[in-house]
């Protein structure tokens, strides 16, 4: 057996030492063991969030869109169809913000690590990329510890010359934020405007007649896992007339208090400048300076425009007319009298949160959303397909049992879905895929061997039912109360955005729900039984509203003090197993009657986001524990072999930067063979944890949020790749 445990890890090794490097992974065969071994990628080819696109101005058919945690796309067909330019490349899959030096279309940077700071789905980065070959090639240059960049700007006649606002950690202090420039292409950085530990650059713009000339958003702001503080003393505008050596805060006509903004200049009139700003009450809006920010006047409070404000505040001018300006919040919108009244202009999707104008021709345009990027060719009016990118985001993953059998999830700010893992003809498309019960954050549940009744979840405990035969959904919810207009602290029940569902694998049609308490079902949830007291921590103090001070978290569903994971043992019924979101682990081993707190004593709160029981021993037990919400990004599993009595961390050999772990399945064919999945990619352990071996093969680096394991096929969900599946694990079963 060691024998075969060190051939395992020496092929291993070969097989995934190189997963990143200056090759790309197609281009990086292992001729020593499992480069026979493949991904292979089933969609859907539905587009996922991407908060960060340009195009050049030279050439109105080429377009780059960064994703997050899809990493980098480009089109050189106006979007007829778009090829991933940064796999092999990229340490970190998530895109804040893309630039292409107008001076040389070859030189292209790319800032890591989205600035939409979502309390769920949201990657930190890691710096600053580069590429000379117009992303043939990329290269990291700097910037290590920035985490989330917002905008980049290359300097109009010089490639070498850029900008970078660095919007910083969204979970703690950090003095990796401000304004950075580098005058030598990335070789060497200088920090040009910071002057606190929680704020960092939400906007950056340049006056388009004169590249000395640079103007600042500054944003106070910190998440915790329960608040978004978004706003505070150290916000503002900010603006520096040589090459940002030094900087003016801007406040005459401004609020005196503010929290995120974004910020404008026209090329049609450099003089005018544009900010929209988030602030108390009816200071909120979109404001205009026409002395080149010496002074502001309000021009529009609607709310329409500061909706939401920590996941928006983007406000563009168009370069030919003076008047024309658009914001992107949910829907696109467009004013052509100078700001003061705006129009929706549709696009594909919404929540958008980018938009590039061709300098030349305005009409040209490219505008990035939660369903991906589509560009424009008569300003607005019509857009090219989302429908050709696999971007998707999944937060779980669930397969039935039919041959071939069909994959479930739901797909971030769209629906959940139920796609065919393989066809007889060309491949997997639109035919192969609809809508399922639930929505984008949903669990999925029904029984594998029939699934002709499938229950999907939403945001705020909402559940439905959804019957294949005849395309029908009923709504399911355990109570009927709509929590978006009350704080936690006030619902009978808080549910995670992400709440649990489970189907039985011992009692036929019963179904397990949780929120803060576990629900369960046995009559297709016309009735439900509550069958735990509160599981969670229940701390009234961070269950208040979900954005101060300014702007409440209006997401609907990102509640604290709820269950994360709940799991049925397959070794016999009523042993259930439940993880929380504030640290807590709790079994019961008759029905709920009773339960026991069975929580690590080494896990300091974290959330509980998988738990797997042992195939092959009921009382071996595998939790993971994510703590990016505490600025923690290491990575933290936990096993019992003693039902929970102690736990041992494993995760050894998990030493990368950003490898937090999101999920570990153990085979179910042989023992302590484990999978996890990380932020960046699968490990694989042989000796139930011991160590850990990357192996990436051909998968992209993206998050992996889930995975399962189905007639021999390893399926994957990723946040930004769609589904993955790696066919028949003989090999490394063997």
């Amino acid at each position: 057996m060691k024998r075969f445990i060190f051939f395992f890890w020496a092929v291993l090794f070969l097989a995934g030492h190189s997963s990143v490097n200056s090759q790309t992974v197609e281009n990086n065969e292992d001729p020593n063991g499992f480069h026979q071994l493949k991904w292979r990628n089933i969609g859907p080819f539905r587009g996922g969030r991407s908060v960060a696109c340009t195009g050049v101005a030279g050439d109105p058919l080429t377009y780059y869109m960064g994703t997050t945690g899809g990493g980098i796309w480009k089109t050189t067909d106006a979007g007829i169809s778009w090829h991933n330019i940064s796999d092999g490349f990229l340490k970190t899959g998530t895109v804040g913000a893309i630039a292409v030096a107008p001076s040389d279309p070859n030189v292209i940077y790319a800032g890591m690590g989205e600035h939409a700071v979502r309390g769920v789905m949201t990657s930190s980065g890691d710096g600053v990329y580069k590429s000379l070959d117009a992303g043939k090639t990329w290269t990291h240059i700097g910037l290590e510890e920035s985490r989330h960049i917002s905008d980049i700007i290359v300097a109009p006649d010089d490639p070498e010359t850029v900008y970078v606002a660095v919007q910083g950690s969204q979970y703690g202090p950090s003095g990796d934020r401000g304004i950075y420039k580098s005058a030598d292409g990335g070789a060497s950085w200088q920090k040009q405007l910071y002057f606190h530990e929680t704020t960092g650059a939400s906007s950056l713009a340049m006056d388009p007649s004169n590249p000395r000339i640079l103007y600042a958003s500054m944003w106070q702001h910190r998440r915790y896992p329960w608040v978004m503080e978004s706003g505070g003393e150290h916000s503002g505008l900010y603006k520096s007339t040589d090459s940002g050596l030094t900087w003016e805060q801007l406040k005459e006509g401004l609020p005196e208090a503010m929290g995120k903004s974004g910020i404008t200049v026209s090329a049609a009139n450099p003089d005018r400048v544009w900010t929209v700003i988030e602030a108390e009450g009816n200071q909120g809006g979109v404001y205009r300076s026409d002395d080149a920010g010496k002074t502001w006047k309000q021009i529009n409070k609607d709310r329409i425009n500061i909706a939401r404000s920590w996941y928006y505040m983007e406000i563009f001018a168009d370069p030919s007319d003076e008047n024309t300006v658009y914001v992107l919040n949910a829907p696109m919108l467009k004013s052509i009298d100078g700001g003061k009244t705006f129009t929706p202009v549709p696009t594909p999707h919404g929540d958008n949160h980018d938009l590039w104008i061709n300098p030349s021709n305005s009409q040209i345009m490219i505008n990035a959303n939660d369903g991906g990027a589509n560009i424009s060719m008569n300003g607005g009016k019509t857009w090219s397909a989302q429908s050709n990118q696999p971007t998707a985001q999944f937060y779980r993953v669930i397969t039935d049992n039919q041959v071939p059998y069909r994959v479930y999830g739901g797909q971030q700010d769209n629906s959940a879905i139920s796609i065919a893992s393989r066809t007889d003809d060309n491949g997997i498309d639109w035919k192969d895929w609809y809508s399922v019960a639930g929505c984008e954050s949903a669990f999925l549940a029904f029984n594998p061997e029939v699934p002709d009744m499938i229950f999907g979840g939403c945001y705020q405990g909402i559940i439905e039912s959804y019957q294949v035969a005849n395309n029908t959904i009923k709504e399911v919810k355990a109570y009927p109360e709509m929590g978006l207009g009350k704080e936690p602290k006030d619902m009978r029940y808080r549910y995670n955005w992400n709440a649990p569902i489970i189907y039985s694998q011992h009692h036929e049609n019963t179904i397990y729900h949780a929120g803060n308490v576990v629900f369960k079902t046995t009559d297709q949830g016309l009735s439900w039984e509550v069958i735990s007291g509160d599981l969670t921590k229940n701390e009234k103090d961070k269950q208040g509203p979900g954005g101060t001070p300014f702007t409440n978290e209006g997401a609907g569903g990102e509640n604290y003090n709820t269950i994360t994971y709940l799991a049925e043992s397959p070794h016999g019924p009523g042993i259930l197993w439940a993880g929380t979101d504030d640290g807590l682990v709790y079994k019961t081993e008759n029905e709920g009657r009773d339960w026991t707190k069975v929580t690590p004593a080494a896990l300091e709160n974290g959330i509980i986001n998988s738990i797997e029981v042992s195939p092959h021993d009921p009382a071996t037990i595998y939790i993971t524990v994510m703590r990016y919400k505490r600025n923690d990004l290491s990575p933290y599993i936990y096993k019992t072999t003693n039902n929970g009595r102690s736990w041992k961390r494993i995760t050894n050999g998990i030493d990368a930067p950003h490898t937090f772990v999101r999920v570990v399945r153990e085979d179910p064919k042989v023992k302590n063979l484990l999978y996890a999945g990380t932020e960046t990619g699968l490990y694989v352990s042989v000796n139930g944890g011991g160590e850990w071996k990357k192996l990436q093969l051909n998968l992209p680096v993206v998050p992996i949020n889930d995975l399962t394991i189905r007639q021999n096929d390893l399926v994957a969900a990723t946040a930004g790749r769609s589904f993955w599946i790696l066919d028949d694990l003989s090999p490394l079963q063997q």
